[in-house]
């Protein structure tokens, strides 16, 4: 069925979808609130970013892993299992703020962001090849949208739940709402979603699990995620709290904690609009370079009026600016990434992505955070703005090398396993 021009998702993909959303809360509710709470608890900036960033740190080890296996074993299993992690994950917020005195609440918080990042590295690597796995040429940006849309809106609903709820009903309150939700999507994960990936040979040692696919369209697409991943949310989601504390700008008389939350909030949920929309274009179109290209442009417009911003309407623009940035290169780079590679290298290939990504992401936070309390915001956010260019010529030159072109045209897609109900052909 199609509306407005958009086909309904396969029901195992809306299943992925309210997983992935229902999980996210837990990934956003943390940065709202230990920015400033590292104050009252004696954590360090520096620490703090350590923390924020953590997950990511441990994802540059288990995404690889975790893509080798989804080849060697399927998706299910590790989809399952990596949700009930991050909610378990989640409750260790609260544990963190429940510990007796004298007891350090930044191990816990450590030990809850290295736990979450085990989980998520599973859970990335199998949605985006499970939405691999249902798709074709002709569908595949719109489907590599919206499970990114999915994987991303539980994560504005995080932010705001941080910084409202906290604000309202105090922070243990709101890690607590976020860890239920986060463990009611692996129950939904576990009625709803079947096996979709025609695995590989399990005896043999062809597939080692360590392995990182180092093919030029992986690595691509990984470098052109890190330069995105380290500006958005390395950057700015681990600095906004601050910036809103120096310039004294509030939305509706929030707090710095609850107006970051909106504020990030709103990112997001910009971003989410325009992953459905960008990879509905690129299906559209015969190449999928242009609509990376315009929106790694949109993102590099948004993050120059970051710099300069001053007032809610202007930090507002520069949110949605860099938000339809970063959403409209999702669908349509990770489609590019299927385009290319081999359907039972998919795993590894998203687990490359998700390495770099997290490589950029988990540097940001540790960078930006004491860089900005030595140089201000301005130079930061300045500089995070080439990023989406340099970004744009390292894709440019990647799709040259692998295509013999910079337009490389939609790949006609082989028979993926599958039948129309999304789980495998036995």
């Amino acid at each position: 069925m199609t509306r407005f021009g958009f086909e309904r998702p396969p029901p195992v993909l809306l299943a992925v979808i309210a997983s992935t959303f229902f999980v996210g809360f837990g990934g956003g509710v943390v940065f709202p609130i230990l920015p400033n709470l590292g104050a009252v608890l004696g954590i360090s900036a520096f620490m703090v970013g350590a923390i924020l960033s953590a997950n990511r740190w441990v994802r540059l080890v288990a995404n690889a892993p975790a893509g080798a296996l989804v080849d060697r074993y399927g998706t299910r299993t590790p989809f399952v299992v990596g949700l009930f992690v991050e909610g378990v994950a989640t409750l260790g917020y609260v544990v963190a703020l429940a510990v007796p005195a004298g007891i350090a609440p930044e191990a816990w918080f450590l030990l809850a962001r290295v736990l979450w990042g085990l989980g998520s590295a599973a859970v990335f690597a199998t949605a985006y090849t499970i939405a691999a796995d249902l798709s074709d040429s002709g569908d595949r940006g719109t489907n590599m949208g919206i499970v990114r849309g999915g994987i991303t809106m539980g994560f504005p609903a995080g932010l705001v739940l941080g910084g409202v709820v906290s604000a309202v009903a105090g922070n243990v309150a709101a890690f607590a709402v976020a860890a239920a939700f986060a463990l009611t999507a692996s129950v939904v994960a576990y009625r709803y979603v079947p096996e979709t990936h025609v695995t590989g040979d399990r005896s043999g040692d062809s597939i080692k699990p360590w392995e990182v696919d180092t093919a030029v369209p992986a690595l691509t697409v990984g470098l052109v995620n890190f330069g995105l991943m380290f500006a958005y949310i390395g950057a700015l989601f681990s600095t906004l709290v601050l910036f809103l504390g120096a310039n004294d700008i509030s939305l509706f008389g929030l707090a710095p904690q609850g107006t970051s939350g909106l504020f990030m909030a709103g990112t997001v949920v910009s971003a989410a609009a325009f992953m459905l929309a960008g990879g509905r274009i690129s299906d559209t179109r015969e190449s999928r370079t242009p609509i990376l290209l315009t929106f790694l442009a949109v993102s590099f417009v948004g993050f120059l009026l970051l710099a300069r911003a001053g007032s809610v309407v202007s930090l507002g623009l520069a949110c949605v600016f860099i938000g339809a940035g970063q959403g409209g290169t999702s669908g349509p780079m990770m489609a590019l990434l299927a385009d290319l590679t081999p359907d039972e290298r998919m795993g590894r290939a998203s687990g490359t992505n998700n390495v770099l990504g997290d490589v950029g992401g988990g540097l940001g936070p540790m960078v930006s955070l004491p860089l900005i309390e030595a140089v201000g915001f301005t130079p930061i956010y300045a500089a995070c703005a080439a990023l989406p260019l340099l970004a744009g010529g390292v894709l440019l030159l990647g799709v040259r090398r692998e295509t013999g072109t910079f337009l490389p045209g939609r790949v006609a897609d082989e028979a993926r396993g599958t039948d129309p109900s999304g789980v495998v052909d036995s």
